[in-house]
This record gives structure tokens, sequence and C-alpha cells, in this order.
């Protein structure tokens, strides 16, 4: 019997090994190591453009000259099948019903209403028809047009759901012929309210009377293109006429814009603390993170919050929809010229992928502009800026924000509160909370902030941007 003497491969690899593994010397050895890494952080560039207002005692109050605009919101529909039938109750949206409340008179008007399906073109109003009949848009885009000066009608603006045209019809003294064309640019639904109908219900209704008759004594007979009392001048006069007298009157409740917060509660285990510090302090590497977290939080709720956030808090003139479905230049055209001095243009990035695709279907191509010392995209000389918490919606539709920014230009400002109590960064603060039985360190970050428009026309929105 004989013995091999072949070593095993354990054997073979210790005889051939002249030096000191490097496994084994990675033991011994400090690695160069990053911090921390985030995926969440994005460029927050809301935060970075917003002028920040300092906000005493948690509130802020914006004071505006008195308007007399009234059910300035949209019409809200129910459908059972293909049924279509507008909530009773949305009818107050209407101008000339804002702030009636006789329900049975209301389901009347609701039960007048026709339904009418339209096709992509079809004509639903025309231009110099009698104007005999309020339109709700429940469905679809249309396209609100003027006769024009050359034989073309001029497209105005365009209606989409919930928005409605000729609501003058149920006033005291209605216009006998409509002043636009409205016609379908995509098969949709409408309910019309015929006049007569209204005529029916009002003959039998003393309530709805007497509300019109209130509503018209309420709203000066003078007033301006944003529906506040006009101021009487006088210019252009010789002599020594008798000059008018005036004053300008104030919104008697003026919105108060509150302070809202983001907080949460950073456990750290005193072990940790004492024994892992070096060579990066875990408490730092905890905070900073959960400082980013909160200030991406911060930003999703000035955008999206339904109290102060600006996709809530855009006034309902100041919101078009494109006229197809990605935004073109023409639609950004249009979203820019509804204010003075547009300072930046917000949208999800797939939307300016989207807007840079139909650039480039028409041989245009937008220039960059130094913006904080980065060259970013711009329309029109204004900063078009990505923002990844302008949500899309399952139908692949999203939105561009466009603003004016500051106090001095009546523009959108972002609220803060700094020099709080433990302060680590403007309005937002560390406090300890102490240490619980199983050693276990807390501590409460809160940021405080918010953001408030001065004047409606300071914010706009593009609906209905396909992405």
């Amino acid at each position: 019997m004989t013995t091999s003497t072949e070593p095993t491969p354990d054997e073979a690899a210790q005889q051939s090994q002249l030096s000191l593994a490097t496994a084994a010397a990675r033991n011994l050895a400090t690695t160069t190591k990053t911090p921390p890494q985030m995926q969440e952080i994005s460029s927050r560039w809301l935060l970075k453009v917003l002028p920040w207002m300092q906000v005493t005692g948690g509130t802020f109050r914006v004071n505006r000259r008195l308007t007399y605009t009234l059910g300035n919101r949209r019409v809200e529909f129910v459908s059972t099948g293909s049924e279509i039938r507008v909530i009773p109750a949305e009818l107050t949206e209407l101008p000339p019903l804002a702030g009636f409340e006789d329900e049975e008179v209301l389901n009347a008007l609701a039960a007048a209403c026709a339904q009418r399906d339209v096709t992509a073109g079809e004509v639903v109003v025309e231009a110099g028809a009698p104007a005999d009949q309020v339109v709700l848009v429940a469905h679809g885009k249309f396209g609100l047009r003027a006769p024009g000066p050359y034989d073309e009608e001029a497209e105005l603006r365009v209606l989409a759901g919930g928005e409605f045209y000729g609501e003058e019809v149920l006033a005291a003294d209605p216009p006998e012929t409509f002043e636009h064309t409205v016609a379908a640019l995509t098969s949709g639904t409408v309910l019309t309210l015929p006049r007569q109908a209204f005529e029916d219900v009002l003959g039998r209704s003393e309530s709805l009377r007497a509300h019109l008759a209130a509503v018209r004594a309420a709203i000066p007979a003078q007033r301006n293109a944003e529906g506040e009392a006009a101021i009487e001048l006088a210019s252009g006069h010789a002599g020594e006429p008798v000059l008018p007298g005036t004053f300008v009157d104030y919104e008697v409740s003026p919105r108060e814009y509150e302070l809202s917060v983001a907080q949460t509660v950073l456990r750290v285990h005193t072990r940790v603390a004492d024994l892992y510090n070096e060579p990066m302090n875990q408490l730092e590497e905890q905070l900073r993170l959960t400082v980013e977290a909160l200030r991406e939080r911060q930003e999703h709720e000035m955008v999206n919050n339904p109290e102060f956030g600006l996709l809530h808090n855009a006034d309902l003139g100041q919101r078009i929809h494109t006229r197809g479905g990605p935004p073109t230049p023409d639609d950004m055209d249009a979203l820019v010229t509804r204010r003075r001095g547009t300072r930046v243009l917000l949208a999800h990035p797939r939307a300016i992928a989207a807007f840079g695709r139909e650039c480039s279907r028409r041989g245009i191509y937008p220039r960059e502009v130094d913006l904080q010392g980065t060259r970013v995209r711009a329309w029109r000389g204004i900063p078009l800026l990505p923002c990844d918490k302008i949500p899309i919606h399952r139908d692949n539709t999203s939105a561009v924000i466009a603003m004016r920014t500051g106090m001095e230009d009546e523009g959108v400002v972002g609220l803060h509160q700094p020099g709080i109590p433990d302060e680590r960064e403007p309005s937002l603060n560390v406090r300890f909370m102490g240490v619980n039985d199983q050693a276990v360190v807390s501590y409460l970050v809160s940021a405080y902030f918010s953001a408030a428009v001065l004047v409606p026309d300071a914010l706009g929105v593009l609906e209905d941007v396909e992405v």
C-alpha cells in the first residue's frame, strides 16, 4: 500500500503564497470611504428660486383690494354608465347662482340640463347665435374662439372638464347673442341648461328671484377687468371741472397663511454615538440625511398641499389647458403671457422632455440662461426648471407652473420663521428629547414653512400636459 504525497489545495496555496493576502491586510487597513449617500436628494429648484419672507407669530396675512368675483370655481358631475348629471349644489359655482341655497330649485335646474355628446370639430355654440343656453363641460377639450379681423377665428383659450361658458345668460340682463364660438377639440360631453328652462324655474321660485336681485345690487356697476371696484379718476380735462371722489376698499376678511410643519423623531443608540464616531460623526450624518428628507418633503408640500400648495392655489382664471396633448411653444407662450414679469417655469422632467420634443419637431432650439451659477434651459428667457414633485397622473398628464416671485412684484413668496430655538438651518430646528430605558437618544427635527400667492395673476398653471 502506497501513501499519496500530493499536497491538498490549502497546502498548495500556503506553499505558493509569498506575502500577506489582501483579505487579511484589509483588517488592519483604514479604508477610504464616503459619507452616507442618499438617492432621494433632488435639485429642489422651487426652494431656491422663491424669495423667503420672515413670518412672526406663525401667521402671514395677505391684504388685497376688495374684489367682486363670485362663483369662480368649477362644476362637478356624477356619471351612471354613459349618463352624466351635474351635481345640483355645484350649480352655485356659476356666478349668478353663487351663494344660492334652495336645494329644491337647484335640483330643478340640474334636472333641466341636457346631455350632449360631441365629436372633434363639432360646434357647440356659434358666435352671433342667440344666447339661449349655458354650456357645462363634463369631459373633453373645447376651443373658445372669437371672430378675427381677417375673416379667421382667433382661438382665445381651451375649456376642459368642470369649466363652463355662457353663464351671463342667467343674469338679469342677458346678452342677445353669443360673442364666441365653442367647438370641440376632442370628443367629449357637455351639459346644456337652456335659458327657457331657467326662466320657467325662475317664474316659480320667489327665492331665486330675490337672490338674483341681491347679487345684482351687491356688485358695483363699474368694475375693472379683475373684478375690483373701479377707482374713479379724471384725465384729459380742461378748466375747473368737479373732480370725482373715490376710495380704495379692502377685503374685510383677508386670507391668512399659517406656517405648516414637517417633523420626525430621529433616534440614535448611545452605544453607536459613543463607540462609532470615528472617522465620521454618526449623529451628524443621521441629522444631515434627515434634514435632506425634510427639505424634500417641504418642497412636495409647497407644490401639492391642498391648503397652500401651488397647484391648488392657482386662480381658475390662471389655469389653461394645452391645445392638443404635449406642451407646445404655443401653449408655453399662452401660459407666460397671462401675467406680467413671469420669473420662472417649473415642470416635471418628463414634461420638459415632452416640450423639448415639440420644439425639435418645429426646428426650435430653446436657449439656456444662467441661474444661480447653473446653466438651465429657458423659454423666452424664462428659466424652465425641473421639479419632480409635480405629479404625473394615471392618464400620463402633468402640469407646468409659471410664477412671478417677490413681495415687490406682488408675486409668490415662501414663508418661514428664522431664529427659532435650537435652530440648525433657517426655520428648521433640532431638539433633544431625552434618553429612554433602552439607552436610545431621541431628537425632534422640525421644519416650518408655507407659501403665499399675493395676487391671483402671480401664479399660473398649464394643465393636461401629456408627457
